[in-house]
């Protein structure tokens, strides 16, 4: 009975681990995406793409934004040099991410993939599979959007 009930807890911890890690991985590019309010928004032509990142000039949308020479796009998977990209500049810095859908999507993979670890969990130690095919899919579908969108 207590060996049970040990398990069970143990493997409830580490399923909330793997999601608050999810969110936490998640949320540090999703929070410039999904709060735009007082924040600089504008489109960025790649004109310049490098191993890690592309750059190229920022033109501003909303009003209080500055015009820039050149702004850093990270995570080169999502942009394309010659292409035009609607994109959110992070406070203080010269580093902008993607927004609308695409961005919005791009930025929760992280939890996509914690939903997908966090289901084996599920499904394994705590013993339920109907919650663990609905983690499954719910991270499966995630990731497939943000696939698609990118």
């Amino acid at each position: 009975m207590f060996s049970a009930v040990a398990r069970v807890a143990a493997m409830g911890v580490v399923t909330v681990l793997i999601l608050i890690a999810g969110v936490w991985a998640s949320w540090g590019t999703a929070q410039y995406v999904m709060l735009t309010k007082g924040r600089e928004v504008g489109t960025v032509e790649v004109t310049d793409c490098g191993e890690r990142s592309c750059s190229g000039p920022f033109t501003p949308l909303s009003p209080g934004s500055l015009a820039r020479g050149s702004v850093r796009v990270e995570d080169t998977v999502a942009v394309e040099r010659g292409r035009t990209y609607t994109v959110v500049v992070k406070p203080g810095e010269d580093s902008a991410v993607r927004s609308g859908p695409a961005g919005v999507l791009y930025a929760w993979v992280p939890l996509g993939g914690a939903l997908l670890l966090a289901s084996v969990v599920v499904a394994g130690g705590l013993r339920r599979t109907r919650a663990a095919w609905v983690m499954a899919g719910a991270g499966l579908t995630l990731l497939t959007a943000a696939f698609v969108t990118v």
